[in-house]
């Protein structure tokens, strides 16, 4: 239903996970009896997270230690990891930057050009981790780069933007034919970010196994401050979650939807596979990891564009190892730790054994739910994250 916005606008209402409920069933079940695995172009992972290829986030320690939890950590090939032999010491530089400095010290630091001869090492060395070769590359890059990136036995591509469409217009330079691209790949491709129904269904008749779904919503993103762009996730995944079943009646085929962004807590995660994610992207509950390159900082991809950047280097609090921050045991009360855990047993309260049947669980708006009652956490800074 839309909403006037005045006499010549309108506009329908959009939802994030704050505004909305996961409803609880006639049914409960073990929590042991929830199957949480999910399969990408041909590849099976124990648990429905992506860690977000972010600099601070990812890096072949981390991609691989998620690997081996049942993750799929994705790597930024056009990041520090592939622009310094040694990328430990820039990832301390940017962590020194005082916070005036630190935009302009990040866009000092990604004028070195990317080295393709790195891009091969880092996935090679995953490889030899055993643990599944992700990475990701923008629509302008991938080009340039994707030979050297087969080679070296690239698994999962991922191309990533701010915004990627499937009809990209340009009179400056050839646009990247992501349709054609994809059809003349041997790996499978997730694309994105999107944010709309027509959108996302265009990115899924492009051949993408998946798509990712969020535009603005990550901690460290500032694009819907920047360009006024972006759709809460809530409604976001929902649109998305419709243009996969559009696209599955249309094709046969069935396009993953994962949600990009915006999710900090167990039940976020939980909220984000009841709008109908199949996987959650997610970066900065990741960067509050023991082993993340960040050294307790959180920056986007966008945050050191040489003329508009849209994203700033936050700082977090180290929680705990990845292990404890993705499946536990936590020992903070806030959703923070054990994210895996939250959303295996919001899945068990509500009856639900797998990601696709939790996916048609009832949903109410609710802008209450988070604060009915919590006047006593709201007033000590307790519990709420």
């Amino acid at each position: 239903m839309e909403i006037e916005i005045g006499r010549g606008k309108k506009g329908r209402r959009a939802y994030g996970f704050d505004d909305i409920a996961i409803v609880p069933s006639r049914r409960t079940r073990d929590p042991e009896d929830v199957d949480l695995r999910w399969t990408v172009g041909g590849h099976t992972f124990e648990l429905p997270i992506l860690a977000s290829a972010m600099d601070g986030v990812v890096d072949v320690g981390t991609a691989t230690t998620l690997g081996k939890l049942g993750g799929l950590g994705v790597i930024n090939l056009e990041g520090i990891q592939v622009r310094y032999e040694d990328p430990a010491a820039e990832l301390e530089r940017i962590a020194g930057y005082a916070p005036a400095d630190a935009t302009r010290g990040l866009q000092e630091i990604y004028r070195t050009d990317v080295d393709p001869a790195l891009i091969g090492e880092r996935i090679r060395q995953l490889k030899a981790n055993g643990v599944v070769a992700c990475g990701s590359f923008t629509p302008q890059k991938v080009t340039s780069y994707i030979d050297v990136a087969l080679e070296a036995g690239l698994d999962i591509l991922v191309i990533q933007g701010t915004v990627v469409s499937a009809e990209h217009v340009s009179t400056v330079a050839e646009p990247l034919n992501l349709k054609k691209f994809i059809a003349d790949l041997p790996i499978p491709v997730i694309v994105g970010g999107c944010a709309s129904y027509q959108t996302a269904l265009h990115l899924m008749r492009t051949g993408a196994v998946g798509v990712l779904v969020g535009v603005g919503p990550g901690a460290a993103c500032t694009t819907r401050q920047v360009i006024g762009v972006g759709v809460p996730q809530a409604t976001a995944i929902a649109d998305a979650a419709g243009a996969r079943l559009q696209h599955l009646l249309e094709t046969g085929n069935y396009c993953h939807v994962i949600a990009d962004g915006g999710m900090a807590f167990g039940g976020d995660l939980a909220k984000a596979i009841a709008c109908g994610a199949d996987a959650c992207m997610i970066g900065s509950p990741l960067a509050k990891a023991a082993e993340a390159p960040g050294h307790g900082y959180h920056w986007g991809m966008a945050t050191f564009h040489p003329t508009l950047p849209r994203g700033t280097r936050v700082k977090t609090t180290t929680l705990g190892t990845l292990e404890e921050i993705l499946v536990g045991p936590a020992h903070e009360n806030d959703g923070s730790l054990n994210l895996v855990g939250g959303l295996r047993t919001a899945m068990a309260t509500c009856g639900y054994e797998s990601i696709q049947s939790f996916q048609k669980c009832e949903v109410m708006v609710a802008p209450a739910l988070k604060n009915e009652g919590k006047r006593l956490q709201q007033s000590q800074n307790v519990g709420m994250g």
